[in-house]
């Protein structure tokens, strides 16, 4: 499975816990409140729909109501079809959601983790956080070196560039900073619009998604040396 593949498994799978859906809102749900999928098209997503069925982690169930079904072999046009996530599916996902390796840091992932805090629990968010900070932390050092050694060679443009994608890890590294204090205070993100205080996630429970397309911004343009 490549890495961009899991990571539409896991999104999938995530937003088909909160409720089932068809394939076009699922769609729509992947572009509008986790921005990292807007690039995924239809042609990418059924063949993902059609591996969580096989796998048994998600049932395919008419959709609609039973006179659209009744009138299908009247219009010719077929009926849509609403994706289930089964107990298998739930219990992978949540497996997937306590994982805190490396490929959780990466760019790409971590938004997608992100999104799915509200349903993560505490401990996992920090090492997560954590992880993802020491990873910018490592790529801002990189980044430092590099310019350091051919800051002589680079015509101003280009050492602009470099500086602007410096300052791009340099604020995500203080946006984490900012979330990891929360987390060690016990305090939870709200979503929008919510009046009351966020309730605790510790067990999982779901929470707003954030957009991760909204996150600071991942691959720093100035980042020659990854």
């Amino acid at each position: 499975m490549s890495r961009r593949s899991g990571i539409l498994e896991f999104a999938v799978l995530g937003l088909l816990r909160e409720a089932p859906m068809h394939g076009y809102e699922l769609r729509k749900r992947l572009n509008t409140s986790l921005g990292v999928f807007r690039a995924f098209s239809y042609g990418t997503l059924y063949p993902c729909l059609k591996t969580l069925v096989a796998n048994g982690w998600l049932i395919e169930e008419p959709g609609g109501t039973p006179e659209d079904a009744a009138a299908v072999p009247l219009t010719g046009r077929r009926a849509k079809i609403v994706y289930r996530l089964t107990a298998e599916g739930k219990e992978h996902f949540e497996e997937l959601l306590s994982q805190t390796g490396p490929d959780a840091y990466e760019d790409e992932h971590f938004a997608a983790r992100f999104a799915f805090f509200g349903q993560t629990s505490r401990d996992v968010r920090m090492r997560v956080l954590e992880g993802r900070r020491s990873r910018l932390e490592e790529r801002l050092e990189k980044m430092r070196a590099s310019l350091a050694r051919t800051r002589e060679r680079l015509d101003d443009y280009t050492l602009e560039l470099q500086r602007h994608g410096m300052e791009s890890v340099e604020r995500e590294v203080r946006w984490l900073n900012e979330l990891i204090e929360s987390e060690r205070a016990g305090r939870d993100l709200k979503g929008p619009g919510d009046a009351e205080p966020a309730r605790d996630t510790t067990e999982g429970a779901p929470g707003a998604l954030p957009r991760p397309g909204d996150l600071p911004g991942p691959d720093a343009p100035g980042d020659t040396t990854t």
